[in-house]
């Protein structure tokens, strides 16, 4: 008899998924959950955007019964399920239904002309290939319990969707009908679930890590797997010209300095003699060529963007769109002068744009020389702010043309130093470069938590707590714009130093 209980056959739509993408995933999922790795803050707001998109597409079919989840046993929610259905309603939201000791709920499942039509609504602005397994596997259980279903469709979100006034829920989603080809996986639904309850009835599958571990999603066991992974591994590389970590780790090759020289890019040698000798390389030359194409007015600048908003908050924002909210600038008139700060923060629920731009403007002195880290950010969100407000083209086309990249010379590894251990984000190479500087002790620390803040700061009603969100994301945008005053100075400095020490030195 199997030491595993009979409760190990069963099955959700989520275990299935699990199952699909590892098979050990599901296992430790089934008997160690303990062991899964904690959920952060970003995962939740993640989840919390999700909820409200199945909220949101729930008005695509208006006046549904909803089978609540929570507090409720499976039990429960199938005998709703059925009732309602007994009850002649015509539209069921989370519908709850279990075949073969599988367990669904269903986003929508409405009474079309034909039959039933199942809905499987998701946060992605696309179809995605998962998404065909998600919906064939509801289609087998609600099938298997004698439910005529006519449609198999996904609704996603339509990205060239722009709010104006209420939301328009059939302009929000986009429906796909995939009937047909969820109908021809249902041979692979039963041979699968088959597979993974005769895993189940077994010991832990010897299943190594892979890219499994990240697709399609990151796997809630990803810390416990990768536990004997050391740190400067093959998976710590970076850059162009990387080899492929795991195919040395599957010649037992795990640590950095273990990799042969012939399998490392140029970029890669360099990350690696940082990490051996603590080693560091400037081309004085090329940093040279690069501070020679800078002038006075300097400025710095760096813009904070919404990110992942699946629902458009406003007018003229569309589902996951970037739309400036903040900026930072730090202006140097002449050289030796000190630099001065101007910074800006929408602080409404409403489109940012219009107040960014005629913040932005007015404090970028004409003809000034602009820095930003990664380039091809700030411009794409001005080019943007050039196609909403035309009038404003030129002026912007000008700055465009005017702005540098300090990044460029940590990107091309003409600066590089052994703490980066290959990255060059300002994030790293603040610290590495400027002593005392960190974005360790700031509650914001990266874009994508300072639009999470901004979004929770334009709604929220507590005027101490929106005051505490907002001058976090000040800190944090002004951070970012006073490390490259400093990290142009120290490279300043170095090219300086490199000069003096390389001048020939008459004999006495």
């Amino acid at each position: 008899m199997s030491a595993f209980p009979q409760s190990s056959l069963y099955l959700s739509k989520s275990l299935y998924m699990i199952g699909l993408q590892c098979q050990k995933g599901l296992w430790l999922h089934k008997y160690q959950p303990e062991l899964r790795d904690e959920i952060s803050p970003e995962q939740e707001s993640i989840f919390d955007f999700g909820i409200g998109i199945g909220q949101y597409a729930q008005e695509l079919f208006p006046g549904g019964v909803l089978i609540p989840y929570d507090g409720l046993s499976h039990s429960q929610q199938l005998a709703m399920t059925q009732e309602a259905i007994a009850d002649g309603a015509s539209t069921i939201y989370e519908a709850a239904f279990s075949y073969n000791n599988v367990f669904i709920k269903a986003d929508i499942l409405h009474m079309g002309l034909d039959g039933w039509e199942l809905y499987e609504v998701k946060s992605s602005g696309s179809q995605k290939e998962q998404h065909l397994d998600d919906i064939a596997v509801q289609y087998y259980v609600i099938a298997g319990t004698r439910i005529h279903l006519a449609k198999a469709c996904l609704v996603h979100l339509n990205t060239d969707y722009e709010r104006q006034g209420p939301i328009d829920v059939r302009q929000l989603f986009t429906t796909v009908d995939l009937t047909g080809t969820v109908q021809k996986m249902q041979s692979d639904v039963v041979s699968r679930l088959a597979t993974m309850r005769t895993m189940l009835q077994d010991e832990l599958p010897d299943i190594d890590i892979g890219p499994q571990c990240d697709d399609p999603y990151t796997c809630g066991f990803h810390g416990h797997c990768w536990t004997h992974i050391p740190e400067n591994s093959v998976f710590d590389f970076r850059g162009a010209g990387r080899p492929n970590a795991f195919e040395l780790y599957r010649q037992g090759i795990v640590r950095m300095e273990d990799v042969p020289a012939d399998a490392l890019g140029w970029r890669q040698k360099l990350q690696l003699g940082g990490l051996l000798y603590q080693k560091n390389h400037i081309d004085k030359e090329a940093v040279k060529d690069f501070l020679d194409s800078l002038w006075y007015p300097l400025c710095f600048m760096d813009f904070e963007t919404t990110f992942m908003v699946p629902i458009p908050l406003f007018d003229g924002m569309r589902p996951y769109e970037q739309l400036p909210f903040q900026f930072s600038l730090h202006v140097i008139e002449k050289e030796r002068e000190a630099p001065v700060h101007h910074a800006f923060l929408a602080r409404d629920l409403k489109n940012p744009c219009e107040e960014f731009l005629f913040n932005l403007l007015p404090v970028i002195p004409p003809g000034a020389c602009i820095l930003v880290w990664n380039r091809g950010f700030e411009t794409r969100i001005l080019r943007d702010l050039a196609a909403r407000f035309p009038e404003k083209n030129g002026e912007l086309s000008s700055i465009i043309e005017n702005i540098r990249d300090l990044m460029a010379p940590f990107r091309d590894k003409s600066v590089y130093h052994w703490k980066l251990n290959g990255s060059y984000s300002i994030k790293d190479v603040l610290p590495a470069l400027v002593d005392g500087y960190s974005y360790e002790n700031l509650p914001i620390q990266s874009g994508d938590k300072a639009s999470t803040a901004w979004v929770r700061t334009v709604q929220e009603p507590d005027s101490i707590e929106r005051q505490r969100l907002c001058s976090e994301l000040l800190d944090y945008c002004s951070l970012d714009t006073m490390a490259m005053v400093l990290i142009l100075k120290e490279l300043k400095r170095a090219v300086e130093y490199i000069s003096y020490i390389s001048k020939p030195r008459s004999r006495k």
